[in-house]
This record gives C-alpha cells, structure tokens and sequence, in this order.
C-alpha cells in the first residue's frame, strides 16, 4: 500500500491516443493542485475502427496499469472508449470512473432551430451509448451525424492546420451545414485541437459542443463526495507541487513533440 494519504494519490487520465489532452486541460485547469498521470494508447489509435471487445481489452490493460500507480481516480478521455468499456470498467475497479459522452443534451438546447451536427469517430456512432443518448435527448431535434474517417490520425502526427487535416475537417463539416445544423458536438476529444480549423469552416454563427469541461467539473463533483480532492499545495517545496506525468506507447519518433504541442509546454514522456 501507498504510504501517502489517498487524496494525495494522483488522478489517471487514459485515452486512445494524444486527444485526451484536451480534457487533461480543463481538469489541470479546474484542480491545479492535483497530480495526474495521463495514458496514450497510441500504437492502437484510433479505437474508432476497433470491435468493443478490443477496445475493452486495451483500456483494461491500461487502467491496471494506472490501478499499479495507486491512482485514486480514473477518467476514461475518449467518447469510443467510454461507451465500449466504461461499464466493465466500473464491475472491476473500486475507484470513481468518469467517462465522456457526446455533448447531444447541451447542443439541443443550444441549438435555435432544432438542428444538430455530431462529428464523431465510426465506434462512438455505431455504439448503444450513443443510441441512448438520441433516445433520451434527440427526440425533438434533428440530428445529423458524421463520422470523420482519418481525422484522428492527423491529430495523432500533430498535423493540425495542414492542407490535408483541412480538407478532411470541409468534407465533414459542410455536409452538417448543409442540413442546417447551427450546433455541431465535438464528439471526440482530439477535435477540440483542430476546432480553430473548423471554426473557420463553420463560421461564428454555429455553437460548437466540447464536453471536457463539463467532465472536469463532474470528476471534482466525485472526488469531493468521496473526500479525495487534494489540499492546496502552493505553499509545498518545489519537489513536492503538483505533477503532471504522460505516458506513451506511440511508435512516432516525434511523439513526445506531438505531446509538447498539444499540452502547451514542456513534459517529459515515458514509454510504456
């Protein structure tokens, strides 16, 4: 067992790949007296295109993994993931687990003339979790999806403004536009990344959905019920502040520069 207390143990962030970044953001920014330790599964990136059975199996390995750390609570930073393997996820470990979902509730109340846009990945459209939340919160607006094939995979290399990562974000975005859609969900968390490319396809009239903030806020909810939110540590010496460590499976020579540009400043990544 840890000798330290358990609110001081760190909080795990797992995804399929570098996008979870963008919800490490809004947690670091909302509990910045947390340490946090955030997985990319990119060698199997994306999960997209991967059965619930696989996707299970990576982000089971993963968590044992951040369990081993003595993390005291996972989130799970990846819409494919949390609707594959957040329940079985839940039967075997004992810590809070948070998961994502794409943000239909929010973008039908933000929508004007009951129109919304999903861009997600094939695994997020295709699963029950989905079809629940079109059940519960989709019955009356209109809702027109779009999986974004290859999209994934520019972010993971870093590509956020290229030609290429432009065009693939116009062919997905117009189609949305074209139905009329005026609030289109962010339904993964690498899209947050390029949503200054899609802004300019859209333009500023449309509503765009991220929720990682929204996940941020319902892990601090948890964390507090719980009695596991860390005490302020500003006054710590330096040794001991707040760390924020990344591990990576990537097989990209430039990974730890893809990490570095998505996070905004300096880290030093290990390699699982």
């Amino acid at each position: 067992m840890p000798s330290q207390p358990i609110s001081s143990q760190a909080i795990g962030v797992l995804d399929s790949g570098v996008g979870g970044i963008s919800v490490l953001k809004h947690i670091h920014a909302l509990l910045p007296h947390e340490n946090l330790m955030y997985v990319a599964d990119s060698k199997y990136a994306p999960y997209g295109n991967k059965t619930p059975e696989e996707i299970t199996a990576r982000c089971m390995t993963i968590a044992d993994f951040l369990i081993a750390q003595h993390v005291k609570a996972l989130v799970v930073a990846c819409n494919t993931a949390t609707a594959a393997a957040i329940g079985a996820m839940r039967e075997t470990y004992s810590v809070p687990i948070i998961g994502m979902e794409p943000a239909v509730k929010p973008a039908a109340k933000a929508s004007k003339n009951g129109v919304i846009g999903v861009l997600a990945t094939v695994g997020t459209l295709k699963s029950a979790q989905f079809a629940a939340l079109l059940e519960s919160y989709g019955r009356n607006v209109k809702v027109v999806t779009q999986a974004c094939v290859g999209l994934v995979e520019c972010i993971e290399r870093g590509e956020l403004d290229t030609p290429n990562t432009k065009a693939l974000i116009r062919q997905y975005c117009v189609p949305l536009l074209a139905e009329g859609a005026d609030a289109i969900v962010l339904g993964c968390t690498h899209y947050p990344f390029v949503v200054d490319a899609i802004r300019d396809v859209v333009g500023e009239k449309i509503s765009l959905i991220d929720t990682g903030a929204a996940v941020a806020k319902q892990l601090k909810r948890q964390l507090e019920e719980k009695g596991l939110l860390s005490i302020s540590k500003q006054k710590a010496p330096s040794n001991q502040k707040p760390k924020v460590h990344f591990w990576t499976n990537s097989e990209a020579e430039n990974a730890e520069q893809v990490t570095e540009k998505l996070w905004g400043k300096h880290v030093e990544e290990h390699r699982l």
